[in-house]
């Protein structure tokens, strides 16, 4: 997995390329939780290029979720490919997460 970021106004945009997998999920934690500690509060995680979930990147973003409504912030999901979208649902969190199409219609 390869992870970027980069700010749009009032939101930090994250990149995640590749899987999200038990071999790599602790990296996207550990920077989620450092984003948020430093009051990074409104995030958007732009999946297009995200071609694989597990239950342990499952958990960091719900865990991020939590962290970020904790401090009244926002966590939106844009541009999930079918088969990730698939997952979400069949996890529930379709129901949890506001999800977007693109990573425009997020930060608006």
């Amino acid at each position: 997995m390869e992870l970027t970021d980069s700010k749009k106004g009032n939101f930090l945009i994250i990149n995640l390329v590749g899987r999200l997998d038990t071999s790599n999920y602790g990296e996207l934690e550990k920077k989620l939780l450092t984003f948020i500690e430093n009051g990074e509060n409104h995030i958007v995680v732009d999946c297009s290029e995200m071609v694989y979930v597990s239950s342990s990147g499952l958990r960091v973003f719900l865990m991020a979720l939590k962290k970020t409504t904790s401090t009244g912030g926002k966590l939106y999901l844009c541009a999930l490919q079918e088969n990730i979208r698939e997952i979400f649902e069949i996890a529930g969190f379709t129901s949890i997460f506001t999800i977007f199409n693109t990573q425009e219609e997020a930060v608006k």
